[in-house]
């Protein structure tokens, strides 16, 4: 007789929480607490109580680190208000359970292996050890990119262009959060575009959304072992070599495909338009701002933006997206069947095959998620297919560029996009495991027999 083992029952009769479903209910809690002090009519400009589906869909992508939003953000939400939605991007980018743990390390002075559990699922770090120090880390690093984007942009806000000293540290605290959490959002309402040409703000601006976007792991490793990259890790090397090369491909797309539109790069000069393309290529990696109108542009960059928003960042940092490393682990493992090779390597290392598994099921499933999505959001607006897929692929890969048409969608396709916005946050995998009550490992093999396929 065949049997399965899972994790079983505990001693009090219940069963064990999976951390998957302590992470997803940490957000969706959080997601639950900003809707309802966004709903408060202390949190509009003019005093009245927000619309529940707009404080929900706020309150889902402001946790959830997208930005695309049905309301102005510097005009309709009060100081109050905003301060809630940088509240919630700042803890959805740390992430709710990483929060919980250094709250519960402060008070209780120790980590169970529970909270280590919970940690390692949200972080995805590759080992549960030292997560003390791994946390630490995190927040400090975390709060120092913010701290010293913030400075560079109050300074400029307020020598460039005038604005008093409170109201430049404040713009300059908000947009650096907004952009090291990959949030995307602004208190401006045409996002950064006044800012096209000022390398100041679009490269302050993109290098913290690079950095957040790169991933914990790699950022500390690189900082470790800069100056040895022969001994960097493989998740390292896939997600900067990546990183590098997709940022220079969207550049030279966006920049070519856009130098000639007139409501786009066409009135900017030169380094105008390389600069423009540059930003563009970095925001696709998740952010969310933009400083040329995406409505206007061709349907070349438009698709252009569809892929690199799907891909997104690194694993572990504030991006979004099905991330460079699933992209990359896919192509070595095509690579290596093409060369008829039973391993996957990358360098002088092999991949696991449940890893490769793992990149498999994301890929499709996030493919599926978004079909979906553009699917039903085609019956319920009236756009076109290219405007509404790159709704919904903003919205799953948390990325927050918008072509305009969010606020004019019904609250049906709101609702819809806030649920793409919370899968893609918390990410299939983690959504899935969260709703199994068991990990279950069979002790038995079926026979083995050999599928046709293509």
């Amino acid at each position: 007789m065949s049997q399965e083992r899972g994790t079983g029952p505990t001693r009090g009769g219940g069963h064990a929480t999976h951390p998957g479903q302590t992470v997803v209910g940490g957000f969706a809690a959080a997601i639950a607490l900003g809707a309802g002090l966004l709903s408060l009519p202390m949190a509009t400009e003019s005093g009245t109580r927000a619309d529940l589906v707009d404080a929900l869909f706020t309150a889902t992508s402001a946790v959830c680190v997208t930005g695309l939003v049905t309301v102005n953000t510097g005009t309709y939400w009060s100081a109050f208000g905003e301060a809630v939605i940088l509240m919630l991007i700042q803890a959805g980018g740390l992430g709710i359970m990483t929060l919980a743990t250094v709250v519960t390390v402060l008070v209780a002075g120790r980590l169970g292996l529970r909270g280590r559990q919970v940690v390692q699922t949200e972080t995805k770090t590759l080992t549960a050890r030292d997560l003390r120090r791994v946390i630490r880390s995190i927040v400090l690093f975390s709060l120092a990119a913010e701290a010293v984007a913030a400075v560079v942009l109050a300074i400029r806000l307020a020598v460039g262009y005038g604005e008093p000293a409170g109201r430049a540290a404040y713009l300059g605290v908000f947009h650096a959060v907004s952009a090291f959490n990959n949030a995307g959002f602004g208190l401006h309402s045409d996002s950064l575009m006044g800012y096209v040409s000022d390398p100041w703000v679009s490269l302050t601006v993109a290098t913290a959304v690079i950095l957040g976007g790169l991933g914990f792991p790699v950022v500390f490793e690189l900082a470790r072992s800069w100056r040895r990259p022969g001994r960097w890790s493989v998740t390292t090397r896939i997600t900067l070599w990546l990183t590098l090369a997709l940022l220079a491909i969207g550049t030279v797309i966006f920049t070519i495909v856009e130098r000639s539109n007139p409501e786009t790069l066409g009135p900017l000069d030169g380094p105008g338009k390389l600069l423009a393309g540059f930003f563009h290529s970095a925001m696709t990696r998740t952010a969310g701002f933009n400083s040329i109108d995406i409505g206007a542009m061709r349907p070349e960059s438009l698709l252009a933006s569809d892929v690199l928003m799907f891909i997104g960042g690194g694993s572990a940092g504030t991006a979004g997206g099905i991330k460079v490393t699933t992209l990359g682990l896919l192509g070595m493992v095509v690579w290596s069947e093409m060369l008829g090779e039973r391993q996957v390597r990358v360098g002088w290392r092999s991949v696991p095959e449940g890893n490769q598994r793992q990149a498999l099921a994301i890929a499709v499933l996030s493919v599926v998620t978004v079909a979906v999505a553009t699917f039903v959001l085609l019956g319920l607006t009236v756009h076109s297919l290219d405007r509404v897929l790159f709704e919904a692929i903003s919205a799953f890969a948390t990325v927050g560029l918008s072509t305009g048409i969010t606020p004019d969608l019904p609250q049906a396709a709101h609702l819809l996009l806030a649920g793409v916005m919370f899968l893609g946050r918390v990410g299939p995998l983690t959504l899935a495991s969260a709703l199994a009550l068991r990990d279950r490992t069979r002790r038995f093999e079926l026979p083995g027999e050999r599928m046709i396929v293509g």
